[in-house]
């Protein structure tokens, strides 16, 4: 991976323009003829305008200064400096504020949920589920290699992690849970650190064994490298941590002097995510605590859909955007506009992916219906026990115990054990087993029959 080319000085260009003294090309500079976005309506950096076709008559150069002005004219200064002491600034050009509009309408409830999410009684399931795979996406964006049903069959059946890879996930679920726990509190300093200790625990090695939860320091050689040894980021210095990381729970909290300016929720969230990843506070688990901080502060301000996305999933596919959307950000004068179009970019495709699951579980529902229709069993099943037949229809011979059906729902361990029982005692839907103390429950490859055939 290359780190993108820095643009040209401005104020040299300025310069040279005045002293060729083409007043058309100067007055054209000037004016309102340009706004932030290129041709194609695109916040593009200047590593891509450079080899874009410029308007007639300009050069490359021309263009990318004219795009600039105009971004600088509506970009505002946040309480943060980069290492060097220079400010760190976004701007809400229009279709930032088009995409901000979108997701408060979708996130936050103002338009009809879907009735399965907004049901009591399966609103609990879907929160698990999406909980889970976030957990599992974020840990395998730093490197965990456990595989999805892997990971989702060991947080649901509770057995402990055997490698680092699975307790990433492990942690990274439980941090997901601890943050709920919080979502009516400020953010402090003590709260960071109780999240980067859950993160991380039993997963750093060597001398950085006993570093959970605390600053890196002097002599922590930091750095953020591409997969192919680039060195594309060198945080501040250990000793300014403190006063940044303050610096970011201010903000957060509306203490900050220099927060006088309104900034849209997901706008600070997306901050405090952008935040955290350039500090690099700890030694490592940065990223994880990051996107954990941002599911917080998104929670805080009342977008309660994100509970049921998984950011992770999205930034999975297409990682080296992630990448380089702080990389525009550091290369162009700090501009954090950069990375907050990709995250806004991945919280709409997350919100989109959302609703294909949703149609395929109503899909899966359906199927389960009409296997139920003519069958004894109809009315006799609560939602759990047809979230499991749904599962086992689709996925025979899969295995279910009283911890893992507990764990998917949420609720007590009498309520799952009675749950399996009467699927395969009462009802005679799944086979029953003992693996040690342990009841396994086995979906048949048969169930659409003894569906069909109950009663």
């Amino acid at each position: 991976m290359k780190i993108p080319l820095e643009p040209p000085s401005r104020n040299s260009f300025i310069e040279k323009l005045i002293k060729e003294g083409d007043l058309e090309k100067i007055s054209l500079f000037f004016s309102s003829s340009f706004g932030p976005y290129d041709s194609k309506g695109r916040y593009s950096h200047w590593d891509k305008v450079r080899h874009l076709a410029p308007p007639e008559g300009l050069s490359s150069e021309f263009y990318w200064h004219a795009i600039k002005t105009a971004r600088t004219q509506i970009a505002q200064s946040l309480p943060f400096k980069d290492k060097s002491g220079r400010p760190i600034t976004f701007s809400i050009p229009d279709m930032v504020m088009r995409d901000i509009l979108w997701i408060s309408e979708n996130a936050t409830g103002a338009i009809a949920a879907d009735p399965k999410i907004s049901d009591q009684k399966t609103k609990q399931t879907f929160i698990i589920n999406s909980l889970i795979e976030e957990s599992i996406s974020s840990s395998q964006l730093e490197g965990a290699s456990t595989t999805r049903r892997v990971a989702k069959e060991m947080i649901r059946t509770g057995r402990s992690p055997v490698n680092t890879s699975e307790k990433m996930i492990v942690n990274n679920y439980r941090a997901m849970k601890f943050v709920k726990e919080y979502v009516h509190d400020e953010l402090t300093e003590s709260m960071i650190f109780q999240l980067h200790r859950i993160l991380t625990e039993g997963t750093l090695k060597g001398e950085d064994a006993n570093k959970a939860g605390v600053y890196r320091g002097d002599n922590d050689d930091i750095g953020v490298y591409s997969n192919d040894d680039v060195l594309l980021h060198r945080p501040p210095v250990a000793s300014e941590l403190p006063k940044r990381l303050k610096l970011v729970c201010d903000f957060v909290n509306d203490k900050s002097d220099d927060n006088k300016t309104y900034i849209p929720p997901v706008i600070k969230a997306i901050i405090v995510h952008f935040m955290i990843g350039y500090d690099h506070p700890f030694v490592d688990g940065n990223g994880r605590t990051a996107r954990v901080l941002f599911y917080w502060l998104m929670a805080k301000e009342g977008y309660w859909l994100m509970e049921y996305l998984s950011i992770s999933r999205v930034l999975k596919k297409a990682p080296s955007q992630y990448v380089h959307a702080y990389l525009h950000t550091e290369t162009d004068q700090n501009d954090t506009t950069y990375f907050i179009i990709h995250q806004l970019d991945v919280i709409k495709a997350a919100i989109e992916e959302l609703h294909v699951y949703l149609a395929s579980k109503t899909d899966q529902l359906k199927k389960a219906q009409l296997a139920l229709a003519g069958s004894a069993l109809k009315g006799k099943l609560n939602y759990r026990q047809i979230e499991v037949l749904k599962n086992a229809i689709k996925n025979p011979g899969a295995e279910y115990t009283i911890k893992s059906h507990q764990t998917s729902h949420g609720v007590a361990y009498q309520t799952s054990r009675t749950d399996l029982l009467a699927l395969a005692d009462e009802f005679g839907l799944l086979k029953k087993s003992k693996l040690g103390l342990k009841d396994i429950f086995v979906a048949p490859r048969n169930l659409r029959d003894l569906i069909r055939e109950y009663g």
